[in-house]
């Protein structure tokens, strides 16, 4: 386990004592739980991009337009 000093406005850092204490939480474990949501997102906008690079967008309108015609979609 790592040990990081981060330094915050005097404010935000009441704030995330706050919302910590609301939550049950140490700040320690609420900054890891905000860290882990934050890496989670990154990680699906990197996967979505990559994911899009491979796609072929007529294929997809081509679907799309499918489910129009079977009134399941709308685009």
């Amino acid at each position: 386990m790592s040990t990081f000093t981060i330094r915050l406005p005097d404010d935000t850092a009441e704030r995330l004592k706050t919302l910590a204490r609301s939550r049950k939480l140490s700040v320690s474990k609420l900054i890891e739980e905000l860290s882990i949501q934050a890496i989670t997102a990154a990680d699906g906008d990197v996967r979505f991009k990559a994911l899009a690079a491979r796609g072929d967008a007529g294929q997809a309108l081509s679907i799309l337009d499918r489910l129009d015609a079977n009134g399941t979609a709308s685009r």
